[in-house]
């Protein structure tokens, strides 16, 4: 049941100054509350639950938020991140007091200041100022033989520069949180992790030295490489932006709609953008194509809903209301016979338009896109949980991922239930796809991170860097 207390908008009290026979007073008055559409309603019920999925899992101790839950998990730092990134949403939204953000923010900072570096192969959480993408929940350090990730750093380094810049006020935990987080991004050696320059290589293990595949396509490393050429201590050359977006003509495509640099899981339009606001500025490469990032974005989740309108894999459900590939938790890998059509299934796994689509349907792919296009956004949380009901939509908010394709359990089903009246059904929910769900509501709502990420120095100068202009940067 929708708690109407969690509205989006503005209404209850209000200071009002008036003026009574030349004498200036102030008194509160009640102002209506506004009646919102049931998915408005929907939406801030969703939020405030996302939101709590951050609160209530992550270690007060360590800060560190887990993968997932309620499976036992190991930590991600990218969900630490966006956990990082939610505390100040709720103090605004009044789901938490400032003082209780600060606490939590603080702790975090403190665990990742502190955390043990080196190259060894175990015992330490990071090198270079990196962090292992897996830490122990536990001990904080490296689980099993994770690889050291310069993306799940930068989504770290995302919540950790917002708690920079909102943290703002004269208290002394507010001055160690800035300090620390000064401390943090300062310490990341971006010069070495391009064995390939002026690419970023994807990860290093201790044991084998860097992964051979590079950041140097179109996707979520755009906020990685602004906070790489931002580095007060360790920058790449300004030139490594231009080397890099001059390879994104190749992902320039018209399918499924309007012209867009296609990525085909929504993620890698979404990340970057809870924290970076693209909204008319522009660097070299999209300004030729006479649009912006937030507009290709906008376009991207168009392409989706597109897709699922045009369905040609004929999967059950997909349509103009119910939509949303991304990388996400699925049935598992195996293939089945279903209505004499052979279908083969993943278990996690990056999806998009034709890409390992399994029928496989996450709400975050179609939610973390709401500040992009909300108007069919909207419509589509409404449709979901209209139709899939508290199925799909529970403690806190919508599930990962559910395929209504999937009817009955095959052998080699790896996780989650079957419902014959839904389909397959995850078990779980995936800290990375809770984030942009109630951190891209409230960008929608109020433009906070955004807002927030405008006064980052950081992050300022990667953007003049990397050559953009205009809009708010101007």
């Amino acid at each position: 049941m929708i708690d109407r207390r969690h509205f989006l908008g503005t209404g209850g009290l209000a200071l009002v100054g008036l003026a009574s026979g030349g004498i200036a007073a102030q008194r509160r008055r009640v102002r209506p509350k506004p009646v919102l559409s049931p998915h408005e309603a929907l939406i801030g019920d969703l939020q405030r639950r996302t939101f709590q999925y951050f609160w209530d899992t992550t270690d007060p101790v360590t800060g560190l938020a887990p993968d997932r839950w309620p499976t036992p998990a190991f930590a991600s730092i990218a969900a630490t991140g966006f956990a990082l990134t939610a505390y100040p949403v709720g103090v605004v939204n009044g789901w938490i007091s400032r003082d209780q953000a600060r606490a939590r923010t603080l702790a975090t900072l403190r665990f990742f200041a502190n955390a043990p570096q080196g190259p060894a192969p175990s015992g330490t959480a990071g090198h270079k100022g990196f962090f292992y993408h897996f830490l122990d929940m536990q001990s904080g350090t490296r689980f099993r033989r994770t690889e050291l990730s310069t993306i799940d750093t930068a989504l770290l380094l995302g919540g950790v520069l917002f708690a920079q810049s909102w943290f703002d006020s004269d208290h002394p935990d507010e001055a160690q949180i800035r300090a620390l987080a000064e401390q943090i991004y300062a310490a990341v050696d971006w010069t070495w992790f391009t064995p390939r320059a002026p690419f970023v290589s994807m990860g290093w293990h201790p044991e084998r030295g860097y992964i051979s595949s590079d950041w140097d396509i179109y996707n979520e490393s755009l906020m990685m490489y602004l906070l790489a050429l931002g580095s007060p201590t360790h920058p790449l050359p300004a030139e490594t932006w231009n080397a890099w977006t001059d390879r994104f003509a190749a992902a320039w495509s018209d399918r499924w709609g309007e012209p867009h640099l296609a990525f085909p899981p929504l993620f890698g339009h979404q990340y970057s953008q809870t924290w970076v606001d693209f909204r008319g500025i522009r660097d070299r490469f999209i300004a030729t194509k006479g649009l912006d990032y937030f507009e290709n974005s906008r376009r991207a989740t168009y392409a989706q809903r597109d897709y699922a309108i045009a369905n040609p894999g004929k999967f059950v459900g997909y349509d103009a209301a119910c939509w949303g590939l991304t990388a996400c938790d699925g049935p598992g890998d195996f293939t089945v016979t279903l209505n004499d059509v052979e279908r083969r299934f993943f278990s996690y796994s990056a999806r998009g338009p034709g890409d390992r689509d399994d029928g496989t349907i996450a709400p975050t792919a179609a939610l973390g896109s709401i500040a992009f296009a909300p108007e069919i956004v909207l419509p589509a949380a409404g449709a979901l949980h209209k139709r899939y009901g508290s199925g799909i939509y529970q403690r806190y908010g919508f599930i990962d991922s559910f395929n209504p394709t999937l009817t009955a359990a095959p052998p080699g089903m790896r996780a989650g239930h079957v419902d014959p009246g839904i389909g397959w059904i995850d078990q779980d929910y995936i800290g990375i796809d809770q984030g942009p769900i109630v951190a891209m509501i409230e960008n929608r709502r109020t433009g906070l991170i955004w807002r927030t990420m405008h006064r980052n120095p950081h992050l300022r100068r990667g953007l003049r860097r990397a050559g953009f202009t205009g809009g708010w940067l101007a």
